[in-house]
């Protein structure tokens, strides 16, 4: 009796490592000491010695039973962009800058090839984020999980200075809300999506017209990541004084984490395109309203708060970074709460 006989192979260990390599070198910072393969990974803050106050920021999270998506429909490449996003734009919201990343797949059965797939989506999603992957555990569980199946979480560093912090404190009523627009589903609500829609190779293959492409091709879209929106809002000299990452719990959760006591935001849902698959997914489902703004982005992945002075420069510096910007509401005085009209 051996580990391999066991259900653990450590040579198909070796060959991930030896496969995602070239992807992990696409995300490489000035920062980065040393390689892949140590204990640990480094990474030096001497260039943030110019900062006054500096102060780390961080976030983890996972996909979720999104990836119940992807066993099915056995594409691999772009779970790991979601676990990226679904970190660093945490980071983003407080106005830091991500640093790095890493990442912890854990599997049924070690597939090197399916595991270094998974790693380049990971580095894809670390490349947009301008973050670099220092680091990652890949763990062969068998008898945890099922041999075609596997986790995936993550977790982000970044920095800022604590003078650029995004609070919520310095938010007044008058300011404006604009809304960045995500690519679909992001990697929340998928345990509501799967009793929705059957869950089948055939199902997820299915074209519907009304979202012009494949039910699995859009429920697989990876999530957005607004790094570089925030950090050419930045550049553009605009103040951002909220920040919300509409993740799971919708609106009506997401949105009261940005504000501070005695204002409230008041958004209309008709000031922006709401994505085909929602409707669908409400229809299908009979799904109410509230239960779709509390559990979905809806089509806007990032609020943030600005002057009114502010909102054309914001709304170009959004666009400069290819993202979609609309105009969606307003902070008005009142209870810690949001409001849809």
């Amino acid at each position: 009796m051996d580990y391999k006989n066991a259900g653990v192979d450590i040579e198909a260990g070796y060959r991930s490592v030896e496969l995602m390599k070239k992807y992990v070198k696409t995300t490489a910072r000035p920062e980065l000491l040393g390689g892949l393969g140590g204990f640990s990974g480094a990474f030096s803050m001497e260039k943030f010695k110019e900062m006054e106050k500096p102060v780390l920021v961080s976030g983890t999270d996972g996909v979720g039973t999104k990836l119940k998506i992807a066993f099915l429909m056995d594409r691999h490449d772009t779970v790991g962009i979601d676990c990226v996003a679904m970190c660093v734009n945490d980071i983003a919201c407080a106005g830091g800058e991500p640093l790095f990343f890493l990442d912890y797949i854990a599997c049924g059965k070690n597939y090197p090839e399916k595991i270094a797939e998974i790693v380049k989506g990971v580095a894809d999603g670390c490349v947009q984020a301008g973050a670099a992957l220092i680091g990652g555990e890949t763990a062969e569980m068998p008898g945890f999980y099922p041999v075609d199946e596997y986790d995936l979480a993550g977790f982000a560093v970044g920095i800022v200075d604590e003078k650029d912090m995004i609070t919520g404190a310095e938010l007044e009523a008058g300011d404006v809300l604009i809304g960045l627009a995500s690519s679909g589903v992001h990697s929340n609500g998928f345990s509501l999506v799967r009793k929705i829609f059957d869950m089948t190779p055939d199902s997820l293959d299915c074209w519907y017209d009304e979202l012009d492409g494949k039910l699995g091709d859009v429920l697989l879209a990876p999530t957005k990541i607004y790094v570089k929106a925030m950090k050419s809002l930045k550049d553009a000299g605009v103040r951002v004084r909220a920040c919300s990452h509409i993740t799971g719990g919708g609106f009506y959760e997401n949105v009261p984490r940005m504000l501070k006591d005695g204002v409230r935001a008041k958004i209309e849902k008709n000031s922006y395109p709401v994505p085909p698959i929602f409707r669908l997914m409400a229809k299908k489902g009979n799904v109410e309203e509230h239960t779709m703004y509390n559990t979905y982005n809806m089509g806007i992945g990032l609020v943030v708060a600005v002057r009114p002075e502010d909102v054309d420069t914001a709304m170009k510096a959004i666009r400069d970074a290819g993202e979609y910007p609309y105009r969606i509401g307003v902070i008005e005085e009142g209870e810690k709460e949001v409001v849809l009209v």
